[in-house]
């Protein structure tokens, strides 16, 4: 018997220390637009060096608060974006392709704010670009894992005239981008999924957490989600749409990156934010598995 005991012991430990160590690398591509690499916050220039611009151009954006949360979980992702500011799927689809055409473990790909900047709301074009992306990261990588991100309502759109969402509720625009990715998902069934952030930012406004209308400015006690031109993220507003991407992604419960998450302080987030929007994004996702 203490024999066996002593046998056991040492392949106890080695157990423990299997199970301590990190995941394998995994790569990770985000494909998109101003609303992925933070225009009109300091989201934008943040930690730069922590992720591969394809472009070049210096950016570190959501990719960027992705790979903070990546690393305080203990979780080794390489992360890379392609971006291009007020540009739709389509785009990277026929000018970046040969940028992109690589082996990935997962793409995230980001649309325009309105799927098509001629025909808001119109899910056509958006969905077919979604597909043909998917294929071509497919023909490199059979089990590639392709989410769409459905994004958030403009302020702009919903409380100034001349947009098909004047005058709705602020979360209606919100509510039809989901519906315009579930288009896109019927139409390729290789898709993943669709991350929910515009229904995050519904959230974080629907519990009072987050102020509902910037143009009469933010109410005390409330946090600003979007930028002063009304229609781009605040610091606030990308934290909670890297938060809800990094949830989905990876599984990762995250409330327990806590108040002291690290991105947040560097970014003048507060402790009672950035816990408050932890548990919006970890309630959004729970509610739409």
């Amino acid at each position: 018997m203490r024999y066996a005991s002593a046998m056991i012991r040492p392949f106890l430990a080695f157990l423990a220390l299997f199970l301590a160590l990190p995941a394998a690398a995994r790569d990770i591509l985000f494909v998109g637009n101003s609303f992925t690499f933070g225009a009109g916050s300091p989201v934008r220039e943040w930690r730069p060096d922590s992720v591969t611009d394809l472009n070049r151009e210096g950016i570190g954006g959501v990719p960027a608060l992705f790979r903070a949360f990546a690393e305080q979980a203990g979780l080794d992702w390489q992360v890379h974006l392609e971006t291009a500011p007020g540009t739709d799927l389509a785009y990277h689809y026929d000018r970046r392709r040969t940028v992109i055409d690589r082996r990935w473990d997962v793409v995230i790909l980001q649309g325009y704010s309105t799927l098509d900047a001629e025909r808001p709301g119109d899910p056509t074009r958006h969905a077919d670009a979604a597909r043909k992306l998917t294929d071509l990261f497919r023909r490199r990588n059979p089990r590639v894992q392709v989410q769409l991100v459905s994004t958030w309502s403009r302020a702009d759109l919903i409380y100034r005239p001349g947009s098909r969402w004047s005058g709705k509720p602020i979360t209606a625009m919100a509510d039809d981008l989901a519906e315009g990715n579930r288009v896109a998902l019927r139409r390729a069934p290789a898709i993943r999924g669709a991350i929910p952030v515009g229904r995050a930012w519904n959230r974080a406004i629907t519990s009072g957490l987050a102020d509902a209308n910037p143009y009469d400015g933010i109410d005390p006690g409330r946090i600003g989600l979007w930028a002063d031109d009304r229609y781009h993220g605040s610091t606030a507003g990308y934290y909670l749409e890297a938060l809800t991407i990094f949830g989905r992604v990876t599984g990762h419960d995250v409330r327990r990156l806590g108040p002291g998450e690290r991105a947040a302080a560097e970014l003048k987030l507060t402790p009672a934010a950035a816990k408050a929007l932890q548990r919006v994004a970890w309630a959004t996702l729970r509610a739409d598995r």
